[in-house]
């Protein structure tokens, strides 16, 4: 028998019967190949790295469900938040994006030096793919060159860093940060020489904002869950003095600090209001109460000594004469959501972080525009139409939106009863399928946004919506082991179910049609891969009917053309989605550890080699090329990011 071994342990080709053996977990994969590789095949055989890199260019979405005071413009007119692991710098005049990619996890928060070009950026703790714990950190950075300056803390903070601010009154050369310790430490850093000044245990509770006096570089205030503190730096030491209610009512949450021309703090509650606490004290001057129903996460002071402040539950931005009368107020629609942070633009302009992703550029008495939208749940459902420069995605936060790549904004939106799982459009482009997490799926009017069509497979999760290339077939994947095939006529408009595909013993992950719409390939999570027959449903178990198929997409991630992008001792969830470009040389894959991967393809070697991306956190969960290979979208699972990068 002829038998060719490869050097890697995983992986053994066959050469008699064609067929390469990969083990996952100590499973093994079997998968054939064409004829006409069979004779001229081997594993020790290089691959080149593809010669196209990929450039992020766009970032969706901004990370307002959990973080605040992340928004801020810049007097390059750019205004600076992020999302996943990328500060992103935004011109919203000339509709582009620059990009700060120092982090290797998601980023917490943010601060802006006196300067208006220094900015200072802190993120969790990150995990690498040999699974070592990466520090959380402070990285300092160039707005102008995106240089990094210095970076920070490395082994100082516990898990990630959740506030960091610069002094204002000393030309800015202390930076303070807090941390996610149990007991959320405060330190105090002169951040040029790297070198740590002071740190103290700031609360048990958690800790919201510190910020440092405008007028008094040895002055810090912290807030928090039902507390302010005033602390005060002499040498190495940090001392407090809590803020004192008195005869005020105690809030459960003190949520947002802010400072008076003349030094006074001002902060907002989770009661709805606004407390005064005049400059170098710990107790309350002035109150204004109910300023807002519900809690105030964003109180900024204009540069003309007037005040905006953002509310949760009412979605009301109000301005706020410096005798702190209100003098306007308007309201952000229910589905942009509360407001999170406020940013003062140009003059009579602001800038509104919502905690449901979304940036709007705002002026009173009523103008909101929505600049900045992105989901707010974990995000899986991605595809691209056939002929436009248009994708749409779906996420368990039960919205559906379709995006247009040049504007970067939605052409639409729709709200689902069910949080959304997987997305496909009809060849035409005049329908698109959407699956849920619970079993059902609906078909979409893609200029309507009308509901065509609505069905039940099953109560699982519908991982996977294909239609046919020929738009006859549809077929639906499902956690309860099954494909469900339906005859689709009318383009897109009438289905009817003509087949059940039965035979894999564990829940269905990725699908491929066939060029010809007659057979499709499945893969599952025990990782099987099966042949089926469109128009019955049949298992294929002869492979000399499927091994030299012409595949019309390839987004399985267990195949003949795509097992290189396994790394060596891979567990089988590591890499959750791959595609191939339209024009068949290339494929990405997006992986468990906030990676995309850019690939030749083929990609029959083990361990191909290829390029790597950051920008996402945690899972990357889909990889889609749009219809002229001329971009990628990325989408990431819990940071709800999307981001765009152009291949060249």
């Amino acid at each position: 028998m002829k038998r060719s071994t490869s050097k890697s342990k995983e992986c053994t080709y066959n050469a008699e019967d064609g067929y390469v053996r990969m083990f996952l977990r100590g499973r093994p994969v079997t998968m054939h190949a064409p004829d006409q590789q069979r004779d001229s095949f081997s594993l020790d055989q290089k691959v080149a790295l593809p010669e196209k890199k990929l450039k992020l260019q766009w970032v969706y979405g901004y990370r307002g469900r959990d973080c605040r005071c992340n928004l801020y413009l810049l007097p390059t007119g750019e205004i600076v938040y992020f999302n996943a692991s990328v500060v992103v710098l935004y011109n919203t005049e000339e509709q582009q994006q620059r990009h700060y990619l120092g982090h290797n996890d998601d980023v917490k928060c943010l601060t802006v030096h006196p300067d208006m070009v220094t900015i200072a950026t802190g993120q969790v703790a990150g995990n690498s793919k040999d699974g070592k714990l990466l520090a959380p950190h402070v990285r300092i950075w160039d707005s102008v060159s995106l240089n990094t300056l210095h970076v920070i803390g490395m082994g100082a903070f516990d898990r990630a860093v959740t506030c960091v601010s610069f002094s204002k009154s000393n030309g800015g050369s202390f930076l303070c940060a807090v941390d996610d310790a149990n007991d959320h430490i405060l330190s105090v850093w002169n951040w040029q020489k790297e070198k740590q000044l002071a740190e103290v245990k700031c609360s048990n509770d958690s800790v919201l904002a510190a910020v440092f006096h405008p007028m008094d570089t040895n002055l810090i205030v912290t807030c928090g869950k039902s507390h302010i503190n005033f602390w005060t730096m002499e040498g190495n030491a940090l001392t407090k003095r809590q803020g004192l209610f008195e005869k005020h009512e105690k809030p459960k949450y003190v949520l947002c600090v802010a400072f008076a021309e003349n030094g006074d703090a001002i902060t907002g509650d989770s009661s709805g209001n606004l407390y005064i606490w005049a400059k170098g004290g710990n107790r309350i001057s002035q109150v204004v109460s109910g300023a807002h129903e519900g809690g105030i996460f964003s109180v900024c002071v204009l540069k003309d000594g007037t005040m905006v402040s953002g509310g949760g539950k009412d979605r009301k931005v109000a301005l706020w004469d410096h005798n702190y009368r209100k003098q306007a107020e308007m309201e952000v629609g229910e589905p942009l959501g509360p407001v999170r942070a406020l940013a003062e633009g140009k003059p009579g302009e602001l800038f509104v972080g919502t905690t449901k992703n979304a940036i709007i550029r705002a002026a009173f008495p009523d103008t909101l525009t929505p600049i900045v939208q992105g989901h707010t749940d974990e995000l899986w459902g991605l595809d691209v139409h056939p002929s436009m420069d248009q994708f749409v995605t779906c996420s368990q936060d039960k919205q559906v939106h379709l995006w247009d790549t040049c504007t970067h904004q939605p052409l639409w939106s729709k709200t689902m009863e069910d949080p959304g799982r997987s997305a496909g459009f009809h060849p035409s482009g005049a329908v698109l399928a959407v699956g849920t997490m619970t079993g059902r799926w609906l078909v979409l009017d893609t200029d309507t946004r009308d509901l065509v069509s609505m069905h039940t497979d099953g109560s699982e999760i519908i991982s996977n919506v294909k239609y046919s290339p020929d738009g006859n077939f549809l077929a639906v994947a499902s956690h309860d082991n099954f494909v469900y095939i339906y005859a689709v006529s009318e383009s897109g408009k009438k289905y009817s179910r003509v087949g059940k595909c039965t035979g894999h013993s564990s829940f269905v992950t990725h699908l491929d049609w066939s060029a010809d719409s007659q057979y499709f390939v499945t893969n599952s999570g025990d990782y099987e891969i099966l042949f089926w027959e469109a128009s019955s449903g049949k298992h294929v178990t002869n492979m000399d009917t499927v091994r030299n198929l012409e595949w019309a997409t390839s987004t399985c991630t267990l195949s003949f053309s795509a097992f290189g992008i396994w790394p060596d001792g891979a567990d089988g969830t590591d890499i959750n989605a791959v595609c191939r470009s339209h024009d068949g040389s290339l494929l990405a894959s997006a992986d468990d550890f906030g990676k995309v991967q850019l690939f030749s393809f083929p990609c029959s070697q083990p361990r191909a080699p290829s390029h790597e991306y950051g920008g996402h956190s945690s899972h990357v969960t889909n990889v889609a090329f749009l219809h002229d290979d001329s971009h990628l979208i990325s989408t990431g699972g819990k940071d709800t990011s999307i981001l765009q990068w152009v291949v060249a």
